[in-house]
């Protein structure tokens, strides 16, 4: 039976999707965004809202589209792509960094600033423990995930964040101090690349499925009805990460004369919080530190989990998260650093193929393009990207640098950009039959 969905119902989605999304990279990197970028704030943010909220929006937009998943888009590519693609994905942004990474930012923002002379690996380890139980509890059953997070989790964390930002603006911490390292002269491609850092975008075709799921078990069947659901509450989304972000930024940036530079965002927060609110604002740092790993915790085990319960026949639901959960506590327990080290290199490789895939999804929607275009433009995306992640790596590359190096805007990260477009309109004049676009319906 057909059912429009209310505005209230759309809100409480769309609350649902911010908090997935705000996750413990989103609270982190603003505020030492901020503080580096100084007087350049305004640019450097404006880089960081493109890929922490404007392709996360288009990611959601497009499993929309396709009114199902990552994989549906990837079989596009190629079959082969199909499998491995959204597997590579749901190992990143899930058991292998992504759901491990929620805990340890969780346990050493919000936990650690309350404990001294504790063995440090006990004490993480109990901590895991707890947190992904909580976890597992709320993903056991999707079909709640929206009421659980979008009424209950969400507005906890909304009013703590408003409590620290409007102290942030009422009494500022100090003034904006001049711009440091790359944010001095590319202050706006700095940010641009601190947006991948997040992983949003990933997250967003992860997410993606819990919206669509969120939609139809409300009642929505037809195309138009979840596209106009997705559109609204990813909005209401967007909106509310914008809020967060700038304020975050702006707390980095005005804190250097009373806090000085600090290493992290996680320091920038907690001291900040001091300043501005004693003891009660280290309380309710740690306590949105917590929601906000625990929001994204929970909803990229549901999505690994659907994805690998319907990938892997035989292997249940239940099951699946289980061993997520599991395997994600102990991989958890080799650090923060030691994560986060690993990651930026896979994501140097990884982001510009889902930001590549994810835009020729709606010039395929709107024009209709052959599986030559996304072949040839993911592929050439895929060699440079790879380079990338080397590169990051700290991997020698000798020649090959040199060669690339020519690539207009290479030297700053985005040497796949250009290329992706000339090798799609080489795909598009190598088979350039064009496929009926799936009109909304």
């Amino acid at each position: 039976m057909k059912k429009n969905i209310s505005n209230n119902e759309t809100m409480v989605i769309g609350l649902m999707l911010f908090a997935l999304f705000l996750g413990a990279g989103n609270m982190i990197f603003p505020p030492a965004l901020g503080q580096l970028a100084g007087e350049n704030i305004f640019p450097a943010v404006m880089g960081f809202l493109i890929t922490g909220v404007g392709l996360p929006f288009l990611g959601i937009v497009a499993i929309a589209l396709s009114v199902n998943d990552i994989q549906s888009i990837s079989r596009k590519v190629h079959p082969l792509f199909g499998l491995i693609s959204p597997i590579i994905l749901y190992l990143t942004i899930g058991p292998f960094f992504g759901i491990p990474r929620t805990a340890t930012v969780a346990y050493e923002i919000g936990f650690t600033p309350f404990i001294s002379d504790v063995n440090e690996n006990l004490s993480l380890l109990l901590y895991t423990v707890i947190f992904f139980s909580i976890s597992f509890w709320l993903a056991l059953n999707p079909t709640k995930l929206v009421d659980r997070i979008g009424k209950f989790l969400t507005p906890v964390l909304l009013l703590i964040l408003a409590s620290l930002g409007i102290s942030a603006w009422m009494k500022p911490m100090g003034s904006l101090q001049p711009p440091q390292g790359d944010y001095r002269s590319g202050a706006f491609m700095k940010g641009f690349l601190e947006g991948y850092l997040t992983l949003d975008t990933l997250g967003a075709l992860v997410f993606g499925i819990v919206v669509i799921s969120s939609i139809t078990d409300r009642g929505a069947s037809t195309r138009g009805e979840i596209m106009k659901v997705c559109l609204k509450s990813g909005m209401i989304a967007s909106i509310g990460l914008m809020l967060v972000y700038g304020t975050l930024a702006y707390i980095g940036a005005t804190s250097v004369e009373s806090i000085g530079y600090l290493d992290n965002g996680g320091a920038i927060l907690a001291a900040s919080a001091d300043t501005l609110l004693g003891y009660t604002g280290i309380v309710a740092l740690a306590v949105a530190i917590t929601f906000a790993c625990l929001t994204t915790s929970v909803g990229l085990i549901s999505a690994s989990g659907n994805f690998l319960s319907k990938a892997i026949p035989g292997l249940y639901y239940k099951t699946t998260i289980l061993i997520l959960t599991l395997f994600s506590t102990a991989i958890a327990n080799v650090g923060l650093a030691q994560l986060i080290s690993i990651s930026i290199p896979l994501l140097f490789a990884i982001y510009p193929i889902a930001i590549v895939l994810i835009l020729l999804s709606f010039v395929d929607y709107s024009m209709g393009i052959s599986p030559k275009v996304y072949q040839w433009s993911l592929g050439v995306t895929a060699i440079i990207g790879i380079i990338d992640g080397l590169k990051a790596a700290n991997v020698p590359l000798g020649i090959v640098e040199t060669i690339l190096s020519y690539i207009p805007l290479y030297t700053i990260g985005l040497g796949w950009f250009i290329p992706a477009i000339v090798f799609a309109l080489i795909g598009y004049a190598w088979n350039g039959n064009k496929v009926a676009p799936n009109r909304i319906a």
